[in-house]
């Protein structure tokens, strides 16, 4: 199968636009205080990709085990199960496989919270809503139905889709002990009934593809477990590099060796005993930085030591600051 073309590939981003004015990375200098500033902070641009994982999606570059691991779940219908570090690309890879199959618009994510149920993914009825409306003197001659305030979830969204879908299940960990078990009859027999409507809703065709990401902060119940396929994304060197390669575009006028040399820097930091060790999300926010900061130094950066510019960008600990300062 032909892999459709991205709308716009980063990496062939031009260097500079001829008469663009680049914006200043000093936007807040305290005495200079003026409506240019003003200006300046509306009109600054931002790096789509580091904001939207809609965005991000065409610069993604799968592994050939996670190739496989897809590929073996979209030949037996089951979810897909992504565990791995926070910065591994896990929630990225359902919007991945949208834009690769140019399903964009099919892609129904939930992101989970402490308080999600199975019903958030299926259904949501607004219960205070529909009690205001039962009670509305005005309605008396049309007395409120328990269907009407009924609100399709993204399971149901998808299932209604028409044509294939896929649906996103984020950090399934968060959610209450409960909830996997919950899903186990919904994603194995792909129907579900909605009493307050008296309907059954089920899928036509094939099921939706159904990607979950996991952080591991607990243990999912073995009966979920046996219904998903499983892959583990283990960080690592080359897929940092990988995704870097993937988005110079975000910062093109970054010279080759201060990427080098940022790269290096970021893994000896992963490589120290730190609480939260930085994530390649937090690589490449660092990169957009020294590129706006005009870093062209490879050699100074390689040689500072705790005092890295723009700090702030990769550690996010104040335990782990304190660690740095100490061997600095």
């Amino acid at each position: 199968m032909a892999k459709p073309e991205p709308p716009t590939n980063p990496r062939e981003a031009p260097m500079d636009t001829p008469g663009e004015t680049l914006t200043p990375f000093e936007l807040l200098v305290p005495d200079e205080r003026s409506g240019e500033r003003r200006r300046l902070l509306a009109a600054r641009k931002l790096p789509a990709a580091l904001h939207s994982l809609r965005a991000a999606a065409p610069c993604f570059q799968p592994d050939a085990d996670l190739v496989d691991a897809v590929n073996v779940a979209l030949a037996v219908g089951a979810p897909l199960l992504l565990t791995g570090e926070p910065g591994t690309g896990k929630t990225q890879i359902a919007y991945y496989l949208a834009w690769y199959f140019d399903l964009e618009d099919q892609l129904y994510p939930l992101f989970v919270r402490s308080t999600t149920t199975a019903e958030d993914l299926l259904y949501r009825f607004d219960a205070v809503a529909y009690l205001h409306a039962a009670n509305d003197p005005a309605r008396r001659a049309q007395p409120a139905r328990r269907a009407d305030f009924v609100e399709r979830g993204p399971l149901w969204r998808a299932y209604a889709a028409g044509e294939p879908s896929f649906v996103l299940i984020d950090e399934i960990d968060k959610a209450p002990r409960d909830f996997p078990n919950d899903l186990l009859n919904v994603l194995a027999q792909h129907q579900f009934d909605v009493p307050e409507s008296g309907q059954t809703i089920s899928r036509s065709g094939p099921p939706p593809v159904i990607v979950i990401t996991s952080n591991s902060e607990r243990r999912l119940p073995e009966p979920f477990l046996r219904r998903c396929i499983f892959h583990h994304l283990r960080f690592s060197e080359e897929l940092v590099r990988r995704a870097v390669e993937a988005r110079t575009g975000d910062f093109p006028r970054l010279p080759e060796a201060v990427r080098e040399a940022a790269i290096e820097r970021f893994l000896e930091l992963r490589a120290r005993d730190l609480r939260k060790p930085p994530a390649t999300a937090e690589l490449l926010a660092w990169l957009c930085v020294l590129a706006a900061r005009g870093v062209t130094d490879a050699d100074e950066l390689r040689r500072a030591s705790g005092a890295l510019p723009a700090l702030s960008t990769l550690i996010k600990d104040r335990d782990d600051l304190a660690i740095l300062a100490r061997s600095g």
